[in-house]
């Protein structure tokens, strides 16, 4: 059985358990006190973070790589696009999503003011180019959900918790987010620790 070690507030954590549900498998689910972490943590990730996923003999950190990991092995339903022209693209988003959004996670937890307030206006001017795209189709892709929509909406639950407040005119993506919150499997991965990030 697949094993996921997990933060209870970690966003990437997050990101892993949406996909478990999502897949409805069998999984174990540990949580993991990220202020008093276990020493196998480090053990069997060098970076001593979560999440981590464990199956049999295999260990797998790093949040896009473990769900590319479960997508391949629990092919229904299929998270990642079949044809590799658009997997191609949706690795570069997610890479995007990384550098240009979660990058500023740490300054919106743990930064001082003038660090926190330039990551907010960071991450509201991403999210606002997101607007128009979003504005035409009902997840980031298309019609199907992906493991795009999977990736951002982590960011998306916590923006009241981060203190980001998205003008009007990305109205859109804040409707995209309640149609991935509305999702049985996103309800089911929350922790009690994240359903009050949200008012």
């Amino acid at each position: 059985m697949m094993v996921l070690y997990s933060g209870t507030t970690c966003p990437f954590s997050h990101r892993c358990r949406f996909v478990l549900y999502e897949k409805g498998m069998d999984f174990e689910i540990k949580d993991i006190d990220l202020f008093n972490k276990p020493e196998d943590i480090s053990v069997m990730n060098p970076y001593g973070q979560v999440p981590i996923l464990v199956e049999r003999d295999l260990v797998l950190y790093e949040s896009n790589i473990i769900n590319e990991y479960i997508d391949e092995r629990f092919p229904h339903p299929q998270l990642m696009p079949a044809d590799p022209v658009m997997r191609g693209r949706t690795r570069l988003f997610l890479l995007n999503f990384e550098r240009e959004l979660f990058i500023h996670i740490d300054a919106l937890e743990k930064g001082n003011q003038k660090q926190q307030d330039k990551a907010r206006e960071r991450v509201t001017a991403v999210l606002t180019q997101l607007a128009p795209n979003l504005a035409k189709q009902k997840w980031m892709l298309g019609e199907e959900f992906t493991m795009l929509d999977v990736a951002i909406a982590p960011l998306l639950w916590r923006l009241d918790h981060y203190g980001i407040d998205l003008p009007r005119q990305a109205a859109p993506v804040m409707k995209y987010a309640e149609r991935i919150f509305s999702r049985p499997a996103y309800f089911e991965a929350l922790t009690p620790s994240e359903k009050v990030m949200r008012k």
